[in-house]
């Protein structure tokens, strides 16, 4: 059995249409989980909520792959749905205060942006995603799927999460794999308590690679598990231009955020 995984597309359809194409090169797989943060921040949300929406209603078509694609919410589809956003820490002084308003302003400027390019169905599909979601592989055991945490879209479990506290973010799930996005870097770790805990990066906004859209390709072979955490090149000033392209109200700001290297 195979799985696919895809997180964090965040309106890309350049590193997505990338990322698609990979996928089907390796063959495809029999399940295909989307991992939630559609739309917010790159230049074409809607483009990619109906790619995503196509590829469900195709395997839903098909009697014989009925419910092998499913699709979770990210925290930034919650707060295209509800207006919310992440909290912050109250600011010490003047300068960090400065900094909030800034940060503010242009997460709700790109947030309402986003909102005015998705269509009521569009809106409908990101309003009713669930939080999770999860799979039996034969002779392996269970596999969740979630955007942050188990419970938390906001949740970080990273690389350098302790191990107990990694381990205690799992603690009130069952099963062996935990297959995650948010961080936007990839991450395979082996947690105390048998779990392991896998991040399969970002296909549209990578913070660790930076022009490459990234997914993970999980195989299920009599009880055993090889995790192939893929990163496709994609052209990236495409996806800069394109910003500027359809009139992105900050192309420069999410410009920044698509060039961004946190190695």
């Amino acid at each position: 059995m195979r799985l696919a995984v895809f997180s964090d597309i965040h309106g890309n359809l350049t590193a997505f249409e990338a990322a698609w194409a990979d996928f089907q090169a390796a063959g495809g797989a029999d399940h295909l989980w989307f991992l939630g943060d559609f739309a917010f921040a790159g230049p074409r949300p809607a483009e990619c909520i109906q790619r995503v929406q196509a590829i469900i209603a195709e395997a839903e078509a098909d009697e014989t792959r009925k419910g092998t694609v499913r699709a979770i919410r990210g925290n930034t589809d919650r707060y295209l749905v509800t207006g919310q956003h992440m909290a912050q820490k109250p600011a010490e002084n003047a300068d960090q205060l400065a900094k909030m308003v800034e940060g503010l302003s242009h997460i709700n400027t790109v947030a309402l942006w986003g909102i005015e390019q998705l269509s009521f169905d569009d809106y409908a599909f990101l309003s009713k995603l669930p939080g999770e979601c999860d799979l039996h592989a034969p002779q392996f055991g269970y596999i969740i799927g979630y955007h942050g945490t188990p419970g938390d879209d906001e949740g970080f479990l990273t690389p350098e999460t302790d191990a107990e506290a990694a381990a205690d973010a799992l603690l009130d799930r069952e099963g062996r794999l935990g297959i995650g996005g948010h961080i936007h870097r990839q991450m395979d770790r082996l947690l105390p308590g048998g779990w392991r805990a896998v991040n399969v990066g970002s296909v549209g906004m990578s913070f660790d690679m930076p022009g490459k859209a990234q997914w993970g390709l999980f195989t299920f072979t009599e009880g055993g598990l090889t995790v192939d955490l893929r990163a496709v090149p994609y052209d990236l000033e495409a996806a800069v231009d394109d910003l500027y392209t359809v009139g992105h109200p900050l192309p420069a700001w999410v410009g920044k955020g698509l060039k961004r290297s946190d190695e």
